[in-house]
């Protein structure tokens, strides 16, 4: 992955020296301002409206300073990439899980502002470099494990504590199916849901002799393959939601707080906008299952969000998330994601998933395993996990061919 991303930095760093959009000159001014922020965030994502509060009190106080919030279109990875090769780089943006292996050369190191020694130090494997150096302000800490509905489960009589394996998982959701219930939901319209489905069971399928070969350019297919048989298993119980190649993120949400839909494999910011839809209703998550019975979190850099070193309102950024990093602040954008704060000074409201972080999180039982693509997979293969996990859920291809695409791509990517 850093490999990729040095020859878009060599590209960058010239580009730099010669102009580019807000981040010509060499970063740094007061005066009045205007800051682009690419906030990865949905129009109708509840944190984007808690953001949205909070930049305009910034504002009342900052005259000088006004902030362009940028909600995320379906290619924000790739738009990214374009924009930090052409020098046409944004003053802030959300590093999306890739604050360090693929933006920190672009990024103004965050360890000596104020704040920095509340960083939660369970972010320090995905987030700082080894001198200690982070370069993104963490508004959560991302631990994640399948959402489900607390009532479709328990009208079932099904404990999710006891799913540890996946065949307990497939008789839990055979169970749902014959009660009516959609057991797993996921949209293929939605250019990344697919992917999650894949990347939450790779950190348990993938064994580590399997991981270390990935790391260093070797692509067996056993894991992989054991992934995407699942799914496949899955798709012809007919256990995934009928309507997927059409459904987008809030009509999961919204079947998921209706109690239409038992389990979304997906973070858990998505219970805020399924309580949009029905607000009293009961959710949480629970680890992940695995083929050996030791069930496990995913997890890492959340939401978080770095400032440009060649800005030209680089002090203004600076200072803007100076403002974001005050524990009100950031206690509140972590309630609105529904997450632990990435600072220790810093509490959320939980609300509907206190228990499940009081039960699966807090006591520190289940092993928080990073995302998979995040560590042992190349820059650009996330899209390819996308559609060839689609094309299984749909039954339009097969798994011997999407991992054959998975490894061409892989051996494609690795090295670049």
């Amino acid at each position: 992955m850093k490999s990729l991303w040095k020859a878009a930095a060599a590209l960058t760093a010239i580009g730099l020296v010669l102009t580019g959009c807000s981040a010509g000159g060499t970063g740094g001014s007061g005066g009045a301002a205007k800051l682009e922020f690419q906030t990865g965030l949905a129009t109708s994502d509840p944190i984007l409206k808690t953001l949205t509060t909070m930049t305009q009190k910034f504002e009342s106080t900052h005259k000088d300073v006004s902030i362009n919030l940028v909600p995320m279109t379906n290619t924000y990875e790739a738009d990214m990439k374009v924009r930090l090769a052409s020098s046409d780089i944004p003053d802030i943006w959300a590093t999306h899980g890739w604050s360090l292996l693929r933006y920190s050369d672009f990024l103004e190191p965050l360890n000596k502002r104020s704040w920095a020694k509340n960083f939660n130090p369970a972010l320090a494997p995905a987030m700082e470099n080894k001198s200690g150096e982070f370069f993104a302000l963490p508004a959560d800490t991302d631990v994640a494990g399948i959402v489900y509905n607390k009532k479709v489960l328990a009208d079932a009589g099904i404990d999710p504590a006891t799913l540890t394996t996946w065949d307990d998982f497939a008789a839990a959701a055979a169970k749902l199916k014959t009660a009516g219930v959609t057991p797993i939901s996921a949209s293929g319209k939605d250019s990344w849901f697919a992917g999650n489905i894949a990347d939450f069971i790779a950190s348990g399928a993938v064994n580590k002799s399997e991981k270390a070969g990935l790391i260093k350019g070797d692509f067996a297919s056993g894991g992989y393959t054991k992934v995407l048989d699942l799914v496949q298993s899955w798709q012809k119980a007919g256990y995934f939601n009928a309507d997927f190649s059409s459904a987008t993120t809030d009509d999961l949400t919204r079947s998921l707080a209706q109690g239409k839909t038992a389990f979304i494999f997906v973070q858990n910011y998505v219970v805020a906008s399924a309580l949009g839809f029905v607000p009293d209703a009961e959710l949480g998550y629970f680890p992940i299952p695995s083929a050996n019975g030791k069930p496990y979190l995913v997890g890492g850099e959340g939401h978080a969000y770095g400032v440009s070193k060649t800005s030209k309102h680089k002090d203004q950024a600076l200072e803007y998330i100076d403002f974001l990093a005050q524990p009100d602040n950031l206690g509140k954008l972590a309630s609105a994601i529904g997450g632990i704060p990435g600072l220790t000074n810093a509490k959320s409201d939980l609300g509907v998933l206190q228990a499940s972080y009081e039960k699966f999180v807090k006591p520190g039982t289940f092993p928080l395993d990073p995302y998979f693509d995040r560590v042992y997979l190349p820059n650009g293969m996330w899209d390819t996990m996308v559609t060839t996990t689609s094309g299984v859920v749909t039954g339009q291809s097969g798994v011997t061919e999407s991992v054959g695409q998975v490894k061409k791509q892989f051996g494609t990517l690795y090295g670049q």
